[in-house]
């Protein structure tokens, strides 16, 4: 096991072993307990009570966070001819087909997400060995296959986000910075957590959130009260 260094170990004392803390607490406390010099992301980790290997228990779905994530989001649209004005006037970064096609093909990823219009999901199709270990291949699930491919973009613009339950039964997402507010940080959790308790498979039996834990980048993880989050 990696040492811990001085400057975790003082952040961590600040956490309480044992403590499950409200959310709005956890907001305050991630903020303290950041110790970086860059402004780390702040995640919430969610340990859910569903075996992801059953298809009927996968958990996936799309959020948009009240105050976004604090990142410049790079969008790629690959649309035709029609609708590549209307992606390039709702602020997407890049726009085409075949350019970026082959681009993509000889390694270019610099982008956070695509969004395709269905009629080019054939061509779009050819990439799925490059985006999908990347976790970038576009899926109507997500939203990000889509005749409205402007509206799409102002959504992931504004923080609309693609979360996915991993083998190991956890969703990891960054719900924003920690230059953000306590209350920004709290607003965006919750909306989440609200999002995934939603999506709660009928098959899945037991405790749901198995646990909730909130951390910045680098900093040592909070344990959330559940209760303290309305609605679930």
């Amino acid at each position: 096991m990696a040492k811990k260094g001085k400057k975790y170990l003082k952040a961590a004392a600040l956490v309480e072993k044992g403590k499950a803390y409200a959310v709005s607490e956890a907001a305050q406390l991630v903020k303290k307990a950041d110790f970086v010099k860059f402004d780390s992301s702040v995640e919430l980790h969610l340990n859910l009570g569903v075996d992801p290997k059953q298809a009927n228990q996968m958990v996936r779905g799309v959020a948009t966070l009240p105050h976004g994530i604090g990142k410049e989001v790079r969008v790629l649209v690959l649309t035709g001819p029609a609708k590549q004005a209307e992606a390039r006037e709702a602020g997407a970064d890049h726009v085409g087909l075949e350019d970026y096609v082959e681009k993509i093909q000889s390694g270019w990823v610099d982008i956070d997400v695509i969004i395709c219009s269905p009629d080019v999901m054939p061509v779009v199709g050819r990439l799925g060995r490059v985006l999908g270990p990347r976790g970038l291949m576009p899926n109507p699930k997500s939203g990000t296959v889509t005749p409205n491919v402007g509206q799409a973009v102002k959504e992931v613009k504004a923080g609309k986000i693609d979360f996915k339950v991993d083998k190991t039964g956890i969703i990891h997402c960054a719900i924003g910075k920690v230059s953000f507010t306590p209350e920004q940080i709290a607003d965006n959790a919750i909306e989440l957590v609200q999002v995934i308790h939603k999506l709660k498979p009928a098959a899945s039996k037991g405790t749901y959130f198995k646990s909730i834990t909130m951390a910045s980048t680098m900093g040592p993880g909070i344990k959330l009260e559940k209760n303290s989050i309305p609605g679930i």
